[in-house]
């Protein structure tokens, strides 16, 4: 006699390994509201690697600008990958936005080389004054002030935020590339581009576009990988191996000097700090969320979820040892490769937390890899600019100066405050003051006092 084994129940939800993954999608579903947002499992997971490979940057990048503040090179590595995957994480769970975070460049920047080297504060006073920024932008959330700050931006500022991110995309991207360089003479001019990283991105740029035109899913990934396969055969890209284990932390955690940040004397610096890293995450989540669809009539629904997420990740980095912590316009990426959800997010975070133990790997993909899907996204973004009423040069000249300052500048938060106080000055200079809504004439105040009164700007 034969023992059979029992029949699986088609009445049972749990009987089949289908069903499993069945309840598994509806986990995320309920998490991430994918069908809601036109999306699925493969498409965010594909975008939330993609933005990674954008960004993957950072975790290099960081500790060596950090490092010439004199902090510990190994240790800020671990700390910029555990902050951005721990910000990355809250917008994706908490905020269900495709927004990915990490300390930002310019922020760091003004870190090492104004606040530490210009001015002479130890390392562990910036980290304390990043602190203190933060406890401000969280203050500012709680009651949500930045909100009413977001709402009150206009329309054309508003649109003309997204294009001068794809501005400021597309000059990081032609650095990365090679195909511009530093002039002083003019500032900048063409690369030589008889060099190969140059000519790979350029390659890659033109594989990009035309496989986005065919509709080839994961587009932008293939270009990426593309090249960084091209740099290993021609492009002198070199293999370091998989996998090493993650340095310790313990040189920069928690060395952050609260009581030497609050110091009259840097107050300044904390102030300066707080500015941008207000407009710079702002301006960022305006104009990522614009391109992915996710504005209603101009707004954020989660909006005040997000500026939290962003606010934490910005105190957390501080006890880690990195410095601010914000919104990447690198999410526009993953963004264009039809990311709309947080798991977008949480793939993201996930990846920098394997980066802890697969460096080498992720040191593989060049900047002259990513700098292509970077380009391609900034093409992709300055279409918004035909949002403008044109015909009208109070909205136009406050929103070309916006788009304008961002790369001219090289910073998000200076380009906003071209607009703001553009628009503010031509509106009561053409005798329509009462066309500007009270919040913009505050923001305008605030950021002619940042330039005309504090050092360090």
């Amino acid at each position: 006699m034969s023992i059979r084994e029992p029949m699986s129940d088609p009445t049972d939800p749990n009987s089949s390994p289908a069903a499993a993954s069945a309840s598994q999608s509806g986990i995320l579903e309920r998490l991430f509201r994918l069908r809601e947002h036109e999306t699925n499992v493969r498409t965010e997971l594909l975008a939330g690697l993609t933005t990674f490979l954008t960004m993957a940057y950072i975790i290099f990048v960081n500790p060596t600008i950090l490092a010439d503040a004199g902090m510990p090179k190994d240790a800020v590595f671990v700390a910029t990958c555990v902050a951005a995957a721990l910000g990355t994480l809250i917008m994706g769970l908490y905020a269900n936005y495709p927004i990915a975070m990490a300390p930002g460049m310019g922020l760091n920047a003004y870190f090492a080389y104004t606040v530490v080297q210009g001015m002479g504060y130890t390392w562990q006073i910036a980290l304390g004054a990043v602190f203190v920024s933060g406890c401000l932008f969280l203050i500012v959330t709680l009651f949500r002030i930045r909100e009413l700050i977001v709402k009150g931006i206009p329309y054309s500022i508003r649109v003309a935020i997204t294009a001068g991110i794809g501005l400021f995309l597309a000059i990081i991207a032609l650095k990365n590339a090679g195909i511009v360089a530093a002039s002083p003479a003019t500032l900048v001019t063409l690369g030589d581009l008889h060099q190969t990283p140059a000519v790979l991105a350029i390659v890659g740029f033109l594989v990009i576009v035309a496989l986005d035109r065919l509709k080839v899913k994961g587009a932008i990934l293939i270009g990426i990988l593309l090249v960084t396969a091209l740099g290993f055969v021609v492009g002198g890209n070199t293999f370091q191996g998989i996998v090493s284990p993650p340095p310790s932390i313990d040189p920069t955690l928690f060395k952050l000097d609260i009581s030497g940040a609050l110091s009259v004397g840097i107050l300044n610096v904390v102030l300066v700090f707080f500015l941008v890293e207000l407009f710079d995450a702002t301006g960022t989540l305006m104009g990522v969320a614009n391109r992915a669809g996710l504005l209603r009539e101009g707004k954020m629904d989660r909006l005040n979820k997000a500026l939290m997420a962003d606010s934490t990740a910005i105190m957390a980095g501080s006890f880690l040892g990195t410095s601010s912590t914000t919104a990447f316009i690198e999410s526009a990426s993953g963004v264009q490769a039809g990311g709309r959800t947080g798991l977008t997010a949480v793939t993201v975070a996930v990846l920098f937390l394997a980066c802890l133990f697969i460096a080498p790997l992720a040191g593989a993909v060049p900047a002259y890899a990513t700098a292509p899907a970077l380009l391609y996204v900034s093409c992709l973004m300055l279409r918004e600019l035909v949002e403008i009423e044109w015909n009208d040069v109070t909205e136009v000249v406050p929103a070309m100066l916006t788009a304008l300052g961002m790369p001219f500048t090289y910073s998000i938060a200076n380009g906003v405050a071209f607009g703001f106080i553009t628009y503010a000055g031509l509106k009561l200079l053409t005798g329509r003051a009462r066309d500007v809504p009270w919040m913009v004439w505050i923001i305008a105040a605030v950021f002619i006092f940042k330039f005309y009164y504090l050092p360090g700007h």
